[in-house]
């Protein structure tokens, strides 16, 4: 049995979200336009996602604000255990293109013990670690922190909600960019990147 018993399909919103909300480590929703499943025998047994960052500030940063509506973030990763070797990479490079966006931007997360290896083995830019940042959170409020800075000042969330406003370092991630074209119009798009290209991390 191999990646070959598997396809990929589109699938909505409702179904990737429960998906990532039971299987993904994070068990949370993430930002999402489009979503593709790996399906065998009409069960899924991985999902990506795709969507626009929730940070404006990350949008216009990566190539400048010309680029900023032509940024999407691979927000969410999933492959069941049983799924054949490479599966995650399978997974990432029959969809990228699909992406809707010339620009897709990932993270890998340090504090759980990842570096970005599925990055690193499809071929992504390795652009250094995320900025030191604070995340605004309020307790019993869903909506992502950077939504509310986007809109608002500290002072205004302060005054509305209280104690239960607080600011939380944010984990520095390792940043990860692909450059979805190809020829003269891959080599404008790389040029436009305001992060210096590295050496990927071990």
């Amino acid at each position: 049995m191999g990646l070959h018993d598997y396809r990929i399909q589109e699938i909505d919103y409702r179904r990737a979200m429960r998906v990532m909300q039971d299987r993904h480590y994070l068990r949370r929703k993430a930002p999402c336009s489009v979503a593709f499943g790996l399906v065998k025998d009409g069960e899924i047994h991985g999902v990506i996602c795709y969507g626009t960052p929730s940070s404006a500030p990350l949008r216009a940063g990566i190539a400048g604000p010309e680029h900023a509506d032509n940024v999407v973030e691979l927000t969410r990763l999933w492959v069941a255990d049983e799924v054949p070797k490479n599966g995650e990479s399978y997974l990432i490079g029959n969809t990228l293109r699909h992406s809707g966006k010339e620009i897709v931007v990932s993270f890998a997360d340090p504090s759980v013990g990842h570096v970005g290896v599925i990055y690193q083995a499809t071929n992504w830019l390795y652009t250094g670690l995320s900025a030191k940042r604070t995340d605004w959170t309020i307790e019993g409020v869903k909506r992502h922190g950077q939504t509310i800075a986007d809109k608002h000042t500290a002072e205004e969330v302060r005054a509305i909600y209280g104690d239960r406003f607080s600011l939380q370092d944010r984990p520095q991630k390792h940043r990860y960019l692909f450059i979805n074209a190809t020829g003269r119009r891959r080599k404008e798009l790389q040029k436009a990147l305001k992060y210096a290209i590295l050496p990927y991390p071990k």
